[in-house]
């Protein structure tokens, strides 16, 4: 290890105030910036105790110096691992972002909980500074997703190493409703999960149908085929391995017999998606495409008629309907209201409604 500066942080400490004290701004300035070369030139020998030391002379420098120097120091420190953390909280608080932001963005010293305080707190630039961060915990994300404007969601959503929650996830595709970029940004990400997936694509094709009708209303059947197909198209390649590997695990429970309600019943409560859709699928006897359609949707009515095909009870349908809600963090539903709807629907009814679904996808040209 190199040898270490002969003073100890006590006299180090004792000079520089005292220079400091009698001492003009730019005096101030030009003893942080030699500060700073000492520091960065040596970083990774320094110990804790020589970095408490230079926190402790950087908190006393930075008092009464021009931000243009605070700017220069914050870009300075923010890249280094073993930056005296103090320093940097005190730089990244600052309200000017010139100051604040490329500790944000840039600085590993930077705690969670402090990041956190920031973003619930500080205006939307600083916001965006920590959107641009290397990585982006699902906690910091939840709060930069309600409180960001578009421009800050958008970055989040842009950032290969954000992580999001359910929660998020489904404020982010509500959200997309209204924004085309948004929708397109969300549609790219590997790790969406594909029942937010499918749902983004149906809002977003709803909402290219309308546009496109509203501009040519004598073409509007054939608008509709159009955005029908492509949104079968897409859908199609929509599919990723996890959702195969899951419908050819149901396939095979139901080729051998092993598939019932209350398997698929399990599916639902440990929150897989794929493989509750296609087991529900094949108890009502209809393709999983179809069954996906109607488990998609906003409202319950689906999941309860693909369930009343299937003759399954109760208490399997609210399985079903509360892991929707919490794959798409949607508001709990009246489940007393639902039983009551779910035991008042004829099976006959139920079947009804499924061929009409039927007749809709085989009316959809083909992709």
């Amino acid at each position: 290890m190199k040898s270490k500066p002969a003073k100890s942080s006590e006299n180090l400490l004792e000079e520089l105030q005292a220079a400091l004290s009698h001492g003009t701004v730019a005096r101030r300035v030009e003893t942080l910036r030699r500060v700073t070369d000492l520091f960065i030139n040596n970083a990774v020998d320094y110990s804790d105790e020589h970095i408490r030391v230079f926190d402790d002379v950087f908190q006393c420098l930075i008092e009464q110096i021009e931000i243009s120097a605070k700017a220069l120091l914050a870009d300075r420190l923010a890249p280094i691992g073993a930056a005296p953390p103090r320093i940097i909280r005190t730089l990244a608080l600052d309200e000017i972002i010139e100051v604040a932001g490329p500790v944000l963005t840039k600085s590993e010293r930077l705690d969670e909980e402090t990041l956190l305080e920031i973003a619930r707190s500080k205006s939307q630039a600083h916001l965006k500074a920590i959107s641009l961060r290397r990585v982006l915990s699902d906690a910091l994300t939840d709060v930069l997703v309600p409180r960001g404007n578009n421009e800050v969601v958008q970055s989040t959503v842009n950032n290969p190493g954000a992580r999001f929650s359910e929660g998020s996830l489904a404020d982010l595709v509500t959200r997309a409703e209204r924004d085309d970029n948004l929708a397109t940004c969300i549609g790219l990400r590997p790790d969406l999960p594909r029942h937010h997936y499918l749902k983004l694509v149906a809002k977003a094709s709803l909402s290219v149908r309308r546009k496109l009708e509203a501009a040519n209303p004598e073409l509007a059947d054939e608008v509709s085929s159009v955005v029908q197909e492509a949104a079968q198209r897409v859908r199609a390649a929509a599919m990723t391995r996890q959702t195969e590997m899951a419908r050819a695990l149901v396939k095979s429970l139901h080729g051998d017999g092993r598939l019932n309600e209350f398997q698929v019943t399990t599916f639902a409560e440990q929150g897989k998606f794929d493989e509750t859709n296609a087991g529900l699928a094949a108890l009502a006897g209809v393709s999983v495409d179809i069954a996906e359609s109607m488990m998609i949707e906003s409202r319950n009515e689906g999941v309860m008629i693909l369930a009343k095909v299937a003759g399954m009870s109760w208490s399997s349908v609210r399985a079903i309907i509360a892991m929707r809600e919490k794959l798409s963090g949607g508001a709990q539903t009246d489940m007393l209201t639902l039983r009551d709807t779910y035991e008042a629907l004829r099976s006959s009814t139920a079947q009804q409604v499924l061929r009409f679904h039927r007749m809709q996808q085989s009316a959809t040209p083909a992709a």
